[in-house]
């Protein structure tokens, strides 16, 4: 099989342009980021005032060239479903296209089982696309990556897949799927092993480990073999990380792109090779956190690799004076249009579009999504509001913890308070 996969490689090598297909793995139910997927997918979670997660994943693979792309989704899918039909929409005159693929249970009357399962039970779009290589990645990640640099890559390296490798702290990687790498060649798997306590560090740099990113480059024939062959284990948990990969690495056809050599242009040293998981709540924040100092540890303003969403229609940010004399205004924050800040203060932030700040209100350290209201008098501190929150006038949220766990609001074991979406905050 690996001389058959070196002779493909050969001929991809001597082709111009291989067929190249993507899917974005969207199926994930996201418990721990609840109260923000209590009625939406992971990938449909609002991100950086104007984006929703998934616009990371699909905008790095547009960028890097690709045109035609499936999302295959499962849990509560209606708003990710309209956001992709809606925002997505590419030129059929060349057959571009991004297409929302709901679990079709074509093997049964049964949901995905995993991410692997999710590809099986949607084989068909690979046998209608008949593509040379799939460029696998999850949607709920948030980074900037050029694929057609790890294309490059797998094709010259003849292996079967190629993964996708960050560079965390030895402490972090414990945290992830590590990847060991042979000792005479970096670019070749020895090993993957699922969250170890003791992750093998790299021989340039020994405080720190490879991690999958959860990105995979497939020889289609190569993808086809192993999620056939994975779907018919009985004992397989059919996930692309905890099953797929293992299987590739011990056929010795699994090969590890590291991230660090990845260049994106309009990248700075400061913003190269960020890459964060935002699974929880924690992780959610901080990469709001990231977003809003002067010099971002991850720049949305990047223009050479835009992220692209919906522009919705809305009037410009205001900051106005009201009718007491107190001014509105805001500090190392991102308010997005429509919004208007009126007599109150905003201080590390996050706005998403047609959130209302009021007379006297106070908010600092904290992410609004969308048509938030925060009343006169409010205190906001260290929260998340999700979308359509109503905070009364007086009313306090992320002062006193007991107080918000006995509200029903979500709070975090580093205090951030999650308060779910359409709630009324009381004094």
């Amino acid at each position: 099989m690996l001389a058959v996969r070196s002779l493909w490689a050969i001929a991809l090598l001597n082709m111009s342009t291989p067929r190249i297909f993507g899917m974005v793995l969207a199926g994930g139910e996201g418990k721990r980021l609840m109260p923000l997927t209590d009625e939406r997918a992971k990938p449909a979670v609002p991100f950086g005032g104007s984006y929703r997660l998934i616009d990371f994943a699909l905008s790095n693979l547009i960028n890097s060239g690709l045109r035609r792309i499936v999302v295959l989704t499962q849990y509560k899918s209606h708003s990710l479903d309209r956001h992709i039909s809606q925002t997505w929409r590419m030129s059929p005159l060349l057959g571009s296209y991004v297409a929302s693929v709901p679990a079709q249970q074509r093997l049964g009357k049964r949901w995905f089982s995993g991410s692997a399962d999710a590809i099986l039970q949607s084989m068909n779009l690979l046998s209608d696309e008949r593509p040379d290589i799939v460029v696998i990645v999850g949607a709920d990640h948030v980074y900037r990556m050029d694929f057609d640099q790890m294309i490059q890559a797998h094709i010259e390296s003849g292996r079967g897949v190629t993964v996708a490798a960050i560079r965390q702290p030895l402490q972090l990687a414990t945290q992830f799927g590590v990847i060991e790498v042979d000792d005479n060649d970096p670019t070749k798997i020895s090993a993957f092993r699922e969250k170890p306590s003791d992750p093998k560090p790299l021989i340039d740099a020994p405080n720190e480990a490879l991690v999958s990113m959860g990105n995979y480059v497939f020889s289609a024939q190569a993808l086809i073999d192993a999620i056939e062959h994975d779907g018919t284990l009985p004992d397989s948990t059919h996930d692309m990380g905890g099953d797929i990969i293992p299987y590739m690495v011990e056929r010795q056809d699994a090969g590890a792109y590291d991230f660090t050599f990845n260049q994106i242009p309009g990248s700075t040293e400061r913003d190269h090779s960020y890459w964060r998981d935002v699974g929880t709540i924690e992780s959610y924040y901080e990469a709001h956190m990231d977003l809003i100092s002067v010099m971002p540890v991850f720049n949305l303003y990047n223009s050479e690799w835009p992220i692209h969403t919906q522009q919705v229609n809305l009037p410009p940010a205001k900051f106005v004076h009201d009718g007491e004399g107190n001014q509105g205004r805001t500090t190392d924050s991102i308010v997005s249009l429509g919004t208007v800040i009126s007599g109150g203060v905003v201080e590390r932030s996050v706005l998403s579009p047609n959130v209302r700040v009021h007379s006297r209100a106070q908010v600092s350290d904290s992410v609004l999504l969308d048509d938030v209201q925060v009343g006169r008098d409010c205190t906001v501190r260290r929260a998340i509001l999700d979308k359509s929150v109503v905070v009364a006038d007086g009313a306090s949220i992320g002062v006193d913890r007991e107080r918000d766990l006995a509200r029903g609001f979500t709070v975090s074991d580093t205090g951030i308070t999650v308060v779910a979406k359409g709630v009324l905050v009381t004094p």
